[in-house]
């Protein structure tokens, strides 16, 4: 285990300077320049002006001395210092970051609960009306876009029955209601659809059947056979998704106005914001690799036969 872990975490650094070195090659290729955002239309003519932001920000350097620069400063827990406010990027994403994580446990919870509940008593009752309805609906909902369930619901319960506020607050539990159901709509129909079908293939297993026909209990079978063999490919799924959701839920945030990292990455890339969007983009990707381990372990947790070696 400990080797394992060792070389997990040695993967997991290769795969973030990996991930933030093709983002600074790509901020570097886009059109435009941040210095004439920041220094305003007018100021930004002066030669002088555009000179001294360069090298306060270090624009002035070569790709890969800013590279270098931004690795060392991350290494000490410095991300850089946001072009518009003034201010460290850290202390700027930090209430960001935990909006956008009440927002992803809430969606998550929705998925495990309804998604994961819902499929696995499908699978009980196969070829019932039940199953029927399941597939139905599950189907529908994987075909609708995001935006469009966000609309719906806003439009339904804040414009119409104005049950909650049209602009979110991210310091209201209440609030979190909405946008967390319209993230989770879709990723529970596919948890829905992911866990009837892993199900129905464990209850045909032989070793399934073999435990019924010693006599064991119909509870024991179901709950130390068939559900514990059957969430291993829901947690990796749910894993995957939750990594997802803590990166960042642009079109969600922007359309409930959640004041989230999803909503900060929207404004900075329009404002070519870069420390805001490199900033994100590294907490995406150290939230991946990190979930990514933590799904391996609870593999082996989950099935005694997976061995990490």
């Amino acid at each position: 285990m400990g080797r394992y872990l060792l070389r997990r975490l040695g993967q997991m650094i290769v795969v973030l300077l990996g991930a933030t070195l093709i983002l600074f090659a790509c901020l570097f290729v886009i059109p435009g320049d941040p210095v004439g955002s920041l220094a305003g239309s007018e100021r930004a003519r002066d030669p002088a002006v555009v000179k001294q932001l360069r090298e306060h920000y270090g624009l002035d350097k070569p790709l890969a001395v800013q590279y270098v620069t931004y690795i060392g400063h991350l290494v000490q827990g410095d991300m850089g210092e946001d072009y518009t406010q003034r201010r460290p990027v850290t202390e700027i994403l930090g209430p960001k970051l935990v909006n956008t994580s009440k927002l992803a446990v809430a969606a998550i919870v929705f998925d495990v609960l309804i998604g994961a509940g819902v499929g696995a008593l499908a699978a009980l009752r196969r070829y019932s009306i039940w199953d029927t309805v399941v597939t139905l609906v599950t189907t529908v909902l994987v075909g609708f876009p995001t935006f469009v369930i966000g609309m719906l619901l806003l439009n339904l319960f804040a414009v119409q029955l104005k049950w909650v506020p049209v602009i979110g607050d991210a310091s209201d539990p209440v609030q979190v209601i909405l946008p967390a159901i319209t993230l989770a709509v879709i990723d529970a129909a596919l948890v829905a659809r992911l866990m009837r079908g892993t199900m129905l293939e464990v209850l045909r297993a032989d070793y399934v059947k073999t435990a019924i026909a010693k006599g064991v209990p119909r509870r024991q079978v179901l709950l130390k056979h068939v559900l514990r063999n059957s969430v291993i490919p829901v947690v990796t799924y749910i894993g995957i998704s939750f990594g997802s959701l803590l990166g960042g839920a642009i079109i969600t945030e922007t359309i409930f106005n959640w004041d989230g990292v999803g909503m900060a990455m929207s404004t900075a890339i329009q404002q070519q914001n870069n420390p805001i969007v490199v900033g994100v983009a590294t907490w995406s990707v150290g939230i991946f690799v990190v979930l990514n381990l933590v799904v391996d372990l609870m593999y082996a947790m989950l099935d005694p036969r997976i061995r990490l070696s």
